[in-house]
């Protein structure tokens, strides 16, 4: 019995250990995902802050050309973005705050068509009804039964008297539901938004030190690796680099075009606020999958309220279609698929992971992320088949 219980025993513990070491990854999985949620206000500033100087650094490269050091370029390059950046906030603030002006007419338009809209629906709905529904014969009027004699008090049955206040004699119990104080609820949105904002004063620093210690990151970097794995560590990091600065930049070109494209047809039509319409309509318009109607939301908003004909609508609808088809079918894949090779697939259970992790910042960051994961895997001997499967 001994002899037969020592191979039992071996088998079980082989058993366990290929149970731990199957159970690893999942667990490991579970940790970082853990981890991307619970710090997701920290590592989307880190990313915002790395796409960022991936988008500078040729700027900075250019400027050392003509024998600027690194870090007065990367002083001179992030001051300029700014400063656009600046200027492109004025601009939009202009906007906003005439159509802010405007706001109760623009309400008020949009109120009577919303309502108009609905009558008529209604109209619809019950001239559907008669013709579908057949009319029932009128039946006649069935006669109310006589009322019961009255008796006389002397014959009345006893009725009990219920104490006002006190229905079926049963007391009224009241729930009293704890609420939430006011002042709570406000203070942990202003918590909230205290930290998305302290957080996201931090990118302009994280850029700038990003750009002005890129050497010295890139080669402490490499030194985690030996051999072919300090090989494969510096191909994935150029092709993260090219790969996030084409996929942003390229989205940044064409959202610029169809944003002139736009603003121009705009205000060719007279339509009101263009230069806000456009540039908003324009890049709502490369959002994945729902990209055509939520590009056509601000226009068709600002032409109700401006009390624009039919035709307005038409215009609209014809040109920001065209734009969208244009941009996604012929310039898209010239200026950015080149550089991100996603399936469709992935490019969908990428958005949905994200867009539950990190809500609309995961849904603006899922395709570079995933990109960026294809480019490690790409450039990784024992993690290409992972790089096959996630590309096209």
């Amino acid at each position: 019995m001994a002899i037969l219980s020592r191979p039992l025993k071996a088998q079980e513990l082989l058993n366990a250990q290929e149970l731990r070491v199957a159970a690893s990854p999942v667990l490991a999985m579970g940790v970082i995902i853990a981890l991307l949620y619970w710090g997701r206000v920290f590592f989307i500033t880190s990313i915002i802050a790395v796409i960022i100087a991936f988008i500078l650094e040729p700027f900075v490269g250019l400027l050392m050309r003509i024998r600027f050091p690194r870090s007065v370029a990367s002083f001179v390059v992030c001051s300029i973005a700014l400063m656009l950046l600046y200027l492109m906030g004025l601009g939009a603030y202009t906007q906003i705050a005439g159509l802010w002006e405007e706001l109760p007419r623009f309400s008020q338009r949009i109120a009577d068509v919303v309502e108009g809209g609905r009558h008529k629906i209604d109209e619809m709905e019950a001239t559907t009804y008669r013709v579908l529904v057949p009319s029932k014969p009128q039946q006649q009027p069935v006669p109310a039964p006589a009322p019961p004699p009255k008796r006389s008090r002397r014959n009345a049955e006893p009725q009990m008297v219920v104490p006002q206040g006190v229905p079926g004699l049963i007391p009224e119990v009241r729930i009293h539901e704890e609420r939430k104080p006011f002042t709570d609820l406000i203070y942990e949105r202003i918590g909230s938004l205290y930290q998305i904002l302290l957080m996201a004063s931090f990118i302009p620093f994280l850029v700038y030190f990003m750009l002005s210690w890129r050497d010295h990151i890139h080669r402490s970097f490499l030194q985690f690796f030996e051999g072919e794995d300090r090989a494969a560590a510096s191909r994935s990091l150029q092709g993260i680099g090219d790969m996030v600065r084409g996929f942003v930049v390229g989205n940044f070109v064409l959202g610029v075009i169809l944003a002139v494209v736009s603003s121009l047809v705009f205000w060719m039509i007279k339509l009101p606020y263009p230069l806000l319409a456009g540039p908003v309509s324009g890049f709502l318009s490369l959002v994945p999958y729902v990209g055509l109607p939520m590009a056509l939301i601000p226009p068709a908003i600002v032409a109700i309220g401006g009390g624009h004909p039919l035709a307005s609508f038409l215009i609209i609808l014809l040109v920001i279609a065209m734009l969208h088809l244009i941009a996604l079918n012929l310039l898209y894949p010239k200026i950015v698929g080149s550089r991100v090779h996603l399936n469709p697939l992935v490019v969908t259970v990428a958005l949905m992971f994200w867009g539950f992790l990190w809500d609309a910042a995961g849904l603006l960051l899922a395709i570079p992320l995933t990109a960026a994961l294809k480019a490690v895997c790409d450039n990784v001997r024992t993690l290409r088949p992972f790089g096959k499967f996630l590309g096209d």
